[in-house]
């Protein structure tokens, strides 16, 4: 027996490999399928199954494709209702590989089709429970992502709470926890960083296990949540009803265009365009009008966060990142880019086209300025307010800012941060866009201003 977890930290998301004899399975694959393909032959085994512990919603998962190519059968729990060719096990539903088990645990209350999958070993002892969006290290999965006119967002808590109570926390404590996320996701709201744990302490450590009634366990479980990215409800049906190939997407997507098409193509109506380079190199020279959003942190959950699906994308990367960005796109369901500029920002430089800029500075140098008529933007999430925030910052977290641009003064200086300074240079080019004030980005985010001494209230 073999597993190992195959963890995209851009994503938070951990999919699974496990192996029996020369037999395998994959547990809540990415997008891309050609990953754990070439796995599966290294390791010398054929792919048998593919599990899905639920219609995800904040990545359209590879099991159509990895299917197709391998030949696997998918498998759901009950209540799943795919519109393709997938087995629906049923509950205590043992299914063989080599010489282990898997268990299907129908576990609802993340969603309705909610299942867990526990893996039993050749001497008839459980080893690992791969709990998807069930249970987490730390947390639970949220309930108000499959609410229905007649399924409240209490009502998916309270059936989560009896899930854990009569299908997860009967487990032996050595049984390893496998989750779908880690720290990141928005698919909780307290995820630890670990990406494995065990029954036993997290029945020991789990604020949302701790709970003395059903009634204490919904109210702390549904406090406190963040409003779900929009596209998560996209993505969730993209998994439910099917999706074309990868293959296709990068076929008709990923085309380099010059920059005088690229401009031309971004002038048209509902397109952006999204620069994927890091903060500091987009804040030295970007084409007007752009919004960063980097691949070097967590870049498809922002895009999905901060843009539409249905907005037209033109790519601008750093050269030799061009098809990296498009993939991390379509693995959340984003298939709507028309190009990427050819030879990247030199090659619109050396066109002689117009370029903008957004200033930095350094905590030090915030700390030295006169802000006695400047405003002071927050961008960080109320989880993160803990540590203080600076008396004279406004707070409003960067997933919220699109829709409350209106509140902010269009004449004067806005400096931005955030805890480390990813974020806030994504508020920063969104603020520049909309000719609000004149930005400056402050370097490092707050964890360096505090270092240096920066007064902050609780």
């Amino acid at each position: 027996m073999y597993i190992e977890q195959l963890y995209t930290n851009c994503l938070a998301e951990a999919a699974y490999y496990i192996e029996s004899c020369d037999e395998s399975i994959i547990i809540d694959p990415l997008r891309d399928p050609e990953p754990y393909i070439a796995l599966a032959k290294r390791r010398n085994t054929t792919i048998k199954y593919i599990f899905e512990t639920h219609f995800h919603a904040d990545f359209v998962s590879g099991h159509i494709d990895l299917a197709k190519k391998t030949g696997a059968t998918i498998v759901y729990g009950p209540k799943a209702t795919p519109q393709y060719e997938a087995h629906i096990a049923t509950d205590g539903e043992i299914i063989q590989l080599g010489d282990i088990q898997i268990k299907v645990l129908h576990t609802p209350g993340h969603t309705p089709e909610s299942s867990c999958y526990l893996l039993i070993d050749e001497n008839q002892v459980p080893q690992a429970i791969f709990t998807g969006d069930t249970l987490f290290v730390g947390d639970v999965g949220r309930p108000d992502l499959a609410v229905k006119s007649d399924l409240s967002q209490d009502d998916l808590a309270g059936m989560l709470y009896d899930s854990l109570q009569t299908k997860i926390l009967t487990l032996p404590d050595a049984v390893v926890v496998y989750p779908a996320h880690g720290a990141g996701s928005a698919c909780g709201k307290n995820i630890s960083k670990e990406t494995s744990s065990t029954i036993g302490m997290q029945r020991a450590t789990n604020y949302a296990l701790k709970a003395k009634s059903k009634e204490q366990f919904i109210q702390e479980v549904t406090d406190g949540l963040a409003p779900a990215p929009k596209y998560f409800f996209y993505d969730a049906a993209m998994n439910r009803e099917g999706y074309q190939s990868l293959d296709a997407v990068m076929k008709e997507h990923f085309i380099g265009l010059s920059p005088v098409e690229f401009e031309r193509q971004a002038a048209m109506t509902d397109t952006l365009v999204l620069d994927t380079r890091d903060g500091m190199t987009y804040g030295n020279e970007h084409i007007p009008g752009s919004i960063n959003i980097g691949l070097n942190g967590q870049y498809a959950p922002w895009v999905g966060t901060m843009i539409d699906t249905k907005t037209r994308l033109l790519i601008v990367a750093s050269e030799g990142n061009e098809e990296e960005a498009v993939v991390r796109l379509a693995r959340i369901g984003y298939e709507n880019v028309a190009g990427y500029l050819s030879g990247g920002m030199s090659a619109w430089q050396a066109s002689g086209k117009a370029v903008a800029r957004i200033i930095s500075v350094t905590p030090a140098e915030f700390l030295k300025a006169d802000r006695s008529s400047v405003t002071v933007l927050d961008v960080r999430n109320p989880g993160e307010w803990g540590i203080g925030k600076l008396r004279e910052a406004i707070t409003i977290p960067l997933g919220e800012l699109t829709d409350k641009l209106s509140g902010l003064p269009k004449d004067k200086t806005i400096y931005v941060h955030c805890a480390g300074g990813y974020r806030s240079m994504i508020a920063a080019s969104l603020l520049q866009r909309n000719h609000i004030g004149h930005v400056i980005n402050i370097s490092n985010g707050l964890s360096a201003l505090i270092e240096l001494g920066a007064e902050v209230v609780y």
